[in-house]
């Protein structure tokens, strides 16, 4: 079976194309005419055979945005004008989400916002997207329409810049990290040679590009499976200022964890950044942050030893937080094993002292009380959870 029939075949069995919402979307914006199509990531992932579990779903159209919103309401499918000006429409029927936009063509672009023209020419609007993988589009039959050959580069994981790249990446600078991105999600971390010469003369053009963007990239790619030789290519061109020892330690965790997570990386980047510059770069949630803080944390206690202080304080990071300790302090798998077999081990009770008792005791309300009521506790999680009430009740009076 040749690559085409076996792509066609992939389509014509994907879930998302053969729900019925998709289909009448279809059929409300003349699918079978040709003049609505899918594109992007779900036609590119159907084609990798990569599943997603109800994925949001992109269509190109003809239509202009207001024909798309009078043709939805009529067949009582809910519209929503979430990027109009740009042609875009968002549709929701039952649990599917798809966002339609109109064909079109940059008239102008600051390589941040495009100003753009409505038009019916499909290759147009082909060539004005990011990489060929990204431009391969579905009918609802399940036929590809591939106008730019990208389904060759789709099936190779050859992630490559639709004709010149430099010119890609004048018209939107994001397009450099979305390179580093996809390449290390769908290009098994190999980078296209011109691709990446592009990339690397971009480095010092691209502070116009907002530091929510930037982080919302970086989020996904430390989320993936592979990202550690990404990273140093990045790193390589001066993309990212990550040192040595940082990318030799998420080379290390890479290997070792049997899942990288996004909190996890971020939390061995803090070992030798500061916090509050790396939320800066990357316009990180306080959340993220937190939680990445809250692993490292736990790791210190883990590898120093206090596993009951780690149970008992960060009961919620320690997943995360053994395969970084292991990491930073060297641990084999036999390491890893033994720390969890001592977490798993340990079930912290409450803590049988409170503010009322030290209060009963005659001491008065303040700083003092509550710096009585640390010491305590740390005493008894020291003991390992021994120490009763009784006990602790004596030591506040010493």
């Amino acid at each position: 079976m040749s690559a085409l029939a076996t792509a066609e075949a992939r389509l014509r069995e994907a879930a998302w194309l053969k729900r019925a919402e998709t289909q009448a979307i279809f059929a409300v914006l003349d699918g079978a005419a040709g003049r609505t199509r899918a594109v992007g990531g779900v036609v590119r992932d159907t084609l990798l055979d990569r599943h997603r579990d109800n994925p949001d779903i992109d269509f190109a159209t003809e239509l202009l945005p207001t024909e798309v919103i009078e043709r939805a309401r009529a067949a009582g499918i809910a519209s929503y004008p979430t990027g109009i000006d740009h042609g875009t429409i968002t549709l929701r029927l039952g649990e599917v989400v798809a966002e339609v936009t109109t064909l079109r063509r940059d008239v102008e672009t600051d390589g941040r916002h495009a100003h753009v023209a409505f038009g019916t020419d499909w290759t147009e609007d082909a060539q004005r997207r990011d990489f060929t993988l990204n431009a391969i589009y579905a009918e609802p039959s399940g036929a590809l329409f591939d106008p730019l050959g990208g389904l060759d580069d789709c099936l190779a994981g050859h992630v490559r810049f639709i004709g010149e790249a430099a010119q890609r990446i004048a018209e939107d600078g994001l397009r450099v990290f979305r390179f580093f991105r996809f390449s290390a999600s769908h290009g098994s971390e190999t980078f296209d040679p011109a691709g990446l010469a592009a990339c690397a003369a971009a480095v010092g053009h691209l502070g116009h590009l907002s530091a929510e963007r930037v982080g919302a990239e970086m989020t996904r790619m430390l989320s993936l499976p592979q990202i550690a030789a990404t990273l140093r290519a990045m790193t390589r061109i001066g993309l990212e200022p990550i040192d040595e020892d940082t990318l030799a330690l998420l080379k290390t965790y890479e290997r070792q964890a049997g899942r990288p997570q996004f909190h996890g990386r971020l939390a061995l980047i803090l070992e030798h950044q500061q916090a509050d510059a790396v939320q800066q770069r990357w316009r990180l949630s306080n959340a993220d942050i937190d939680i990445a803080l809250a692993i490292k944390a736990t790791s210190e206690l883990l590898r120093a030893f206090k596993v009951n202080e780690a149970v008992y304080r960060f009961g919620d990071y320690l997943g995360g937080a053994i395969d970084v300790a292991a990491v930073l302090a060297g641990w084999g798998e036999a390491g890893k094993v033994a720390i969890t077999e001592q977490v798993d081990a340990i079930d912290p009770p409450k803590f049988p002292v409170g503010g009322r008792d030290l209060l009963a005791l005659g001491m008065r309300p303040g700083p003092d009380l509550g710096n009585v009521l640390d010491r305590l506790e740390a005493q008894w999680v020291e003991s390992g959870f021994t120490l009763d009430r009784p006990a602790l009740l004596e030591l506040a009076k010493a």
